[in-house]
């Protein structure tokens, strides 16, 4: 029996995403962002992120359909995110794909836009299997997840307040460095010095949980106090150590759960662990949106 042929259809944010695949295999992916519309107000605007879908998603699923060299009517399943997201923006995807499922007399699934993130260092890691511990970082949530069999997870912590991304775009947009507030910092930051700043890591006494909005309230506070005394340090520096707080905040509570499951899997997913993956393993991941590796275990600690 061969591969079913699904495709799939993204609209939770301010991406318009389609691809087909077949199995595991990607037989075409098209992206169209709308980076320079959400650009001039700082942040995205749910109405003009809904319009642009509109817009964009019947010539994008043509021309993933053409790339993959595949007629519409030999899919097996059309596939569209259901959630988390922007109410406007999933609304155009979902009604479009269940229109085009409907049509064409296919099943139509409904995914979760998190689990989608958890699903996807399959595409890229073919050790990727459970027990597994996965880290989830994206524009709007941050969570951690013990996945113990297919369809089978546990959320052991996840942000209380702003995602590791929603505080990248909100401090940017603080330092003026535009929007999106996570590839801007990190651009400065990689000529910076991570330790110059000791921003606090947040939520200590929670070895799971997330909160990014008091180390936005340290930065601010921070730059202004050193506006004021006339002694600002370089952007870089201030960028890298940004960085390396919420970085370090995500590796080291990620392997707080790895620690107490006992797993040898950790992979990550989302668009924020281009910068995570760093850490994990101490080296460049070439912005790749997810990773995975094996932990080496070291009585009586464990060494990434």
């Amino acid at each position: 029996m061969s591969d079913p042929l699904i495709l799939g259809i993204e609209t939770s944010c301010d991406e318009t995403g389609v691809a087909v695949l077949s199995g595991n295999r990607v037989l075409s992916s098209v992206l169209a962002t709308q980076v320079e519309e959400h650009a001039r107000f700082g942040g995205i605007l749910p109405e003009i992120a809904a319009r642009a879908h509109v817009e964009a998603i019947r010539p994008l699923v043509h021309q993933a359909l053409n790339q993959a060299a595949i007629h519409h009517d030999d899919l097996d399943a059309v596939a569209v995110t259901r959630g988390p997201g922007l109410v406007g923006a999933l609304a155009v995807g979902y009604a479009y794909g269940k229109t085009m499922a409907w049509t064409l007399g296919k099943p139509l699934i409904g995914v979760d836009h998190m689990e989608g993130h958890l699903f996807a260092p399959l595409l890229d890691h073919s050790e990727y299997e459970p027990p597994a511990v996965v880290v989830l970082v994206s524009g709007g949530h941050s969570m951690i997840v013990h996945m113990r069999a297919w369809g089978d997870y546990r959320v052991m912590g996840q942000t209380l307040d702003d995602a590791a991304g929603e505080a990248f775009d909100k401090l940017a947009r603080f330092m003026g460095l535009g929007y999106p507030g996570g590839p801007a910092i990190d651009l400065y930051a990689t000529g910076g010095d991570p330790d110059a700043i000791a921003f606090p890591r947040p939520m200590r006494d929670r070895p799971y949980d997330f909160s990014f909005s008091g180390l936005k309230t340290s930065v601010v506070t921070f730059l202004e106090k050193a506006k004021t005394n006339n002694n600002v340090p370089p952007l870089e520096d201030v960028c890298a150590s940004i960085q390396e707080a919420i970085v370090d905040s995500i590796v080291n509570k990620t392997f707080n759960a790895v620690e107490t499951t006992g797993v040898e899997i950790v992979a990550g997913g989302g668009g924020v662990i281009a910068v995570c993956g760093r850490n994990f393993r101490k080296k460049p991941i070439d912005g790749a949106l997810t990773c995975c590796f094996r932990v080496h275990r070291c009585a009586p600690t464990m060494v990434p």
